[in-house]
């Protein structure tokens, strides 16, 4: 006697209880919190090198000089162009001194009648021209103090030292290269402050970008050490949009603590921020929450049709319940883009889900 086959042929998955993460993914750099970008003020050609890849600095130490001879000779050409400022004005207040004397000796001359008002009206005109010429003169003379001094800031620039204590990252001269800064500095080096402290600079979708919050913990790996997790805590969250081929994302910066100096600047980081977290939940395989079977092959089961549910956290799961399909109602809460947190629902540990079903070949062509 031949067996009647089943009535349908059902693929399920088991409900099951434990712990729901959800995320948000991104990608993103590495970077130091704090790189300064050091240049030159003046050109020149390089003459020395102190400072190479990879090297600590302090803060003051000389890391670079230029060929300072030129800046030598503009510095010695005014400091004597100084000495002659400062000459002329001696020459100018002495004639000045003079002039006036003469105006004075006109006054009583003239109060007695011994000189004429013609020559009186000159010795008072050299004295005041020649009071004149001392101001000029003294203006000159601080023209010159002031080229003194910026041919001293010149040559001292010619020394080029670290503005903070750090790392250089990279060193863009070498020696008798010649360094032009006439239009825009040139960038010398890169110093990074602290390696050990660092920053993740990630690219967050417009869609996801709501969901992050300051403070919020972070996970990520680089290429460089497969298999290993690096753990970190959102900063900020920049306001200032990034637009690429009509793709809008946002920079979420991530503080990561880098003391054992495996992570270097540039590398490229894979980030998941973790959104919230649910323990010891009942969870289900989100292939059951997309399951919707075949009408027809409810009504040959004599199942009757509902409308689906149509809020966000309403859902319908098939449970397979003494070999037949029960619809279930749950609310759903967090994902992890696998499996689904069961928030409220006649859904428990083990319980058998749906996610397709069919009739078997011999019912589909109608041999039983």
């Amino acid at each position: 006697m031949a067996q009647t086959p089943p009535l349908m042929h059902y693929e399920t998955v088991l409900a099951d209880r434990g712990v729901v993460v959800a995320k948000v993914t991104a990608s993103g750099t590495l970077s130091a919190i704090v790189s300064v970008q050091v240049g030159s003020q003046v050109s020149g050609r390089v003459q020395e090198i102190l400072a190479d890849f990879n090297s600590p600095v302090k803060k003051g130490d000389v890391i670079a000089r230029l060929d300072p001879l030129l800046f030598q000779a503009a510095l010695d050409q005014s400091n004597a162009n100084l000495l002659t400022a400062e000459s002329t004005v001696k020459t100018a207040e002495a004639q000045a001194r003079n002039a006036q004397h003469q105006f004075e000796r006109a006054k009583v001359l003239t109060d007695k009648k011994l000189m004429t008002q013609s020559d009186f009206d000159t010795a008072q005109s050299n004295a005041e021209v020649a009071a004149a010429q001392v101001e000029a003169d003294k203006s000159s003379l601080e023209v010159a103090r002031a080229a003194v001094h910026q041919a001293e800031l010149n040559l001292g620039y010619t020394t080029i030292s670290s503005p903070i204590d750090g790392t250089v990252i990279s060193r863009n001269i070498d020696v008798g290269q010649t360094v032009a800064s006439a239009f825009q500095a040139p960038t010398l080096f890169l110093i990074a402050q602290d390696l050990r402290k660092m920053q993740v600079d990630t690219s967050v979708s417009e869609a996801d970008v709501g969901r992050l919050k300051t403070g919020m913990p972070a996970t990520f790996s680089v290429d460089a050490y497969q298999g290993e997790s690096f753990k970190g805590r959102v900063r900020q969250i920049r306001s200032s949009p990034t637009t690429v081929q009509n793709v809008v994302t946002y920079d979420a910066v991530i503080d990561v603590d880098n003391s054992a100096l495996k992570l270097k600047p540039g590398m490229t980081a894979n980030v998941s921020f973790v959104i919230a977290e649910r323990r010891q939940v009942v969870r289900v395989p989100n292939a059951a929450l997309r399951f919707q079977p075949d009408p027809k092959l409810l009504q040959q089961l004599g199942i009757e049709l509902h409308a689906p549910a149509t809020t966000l956290t309403a859902k319908e799961v098939w449970v397979l319940r003494e070999n037949r399909p029960v619809l279930e109602r749950i609310d759903v809460g967090i994902t992890d883009g696998t499996e689904t947190e069961v928030a409220r629902g006649n859904i428990r540990d083990a319980d058998t889900l749906i996610t397709d079903m069919a009739a078997p070949p011999a019912r589909r062509f109608g041999l039983f």
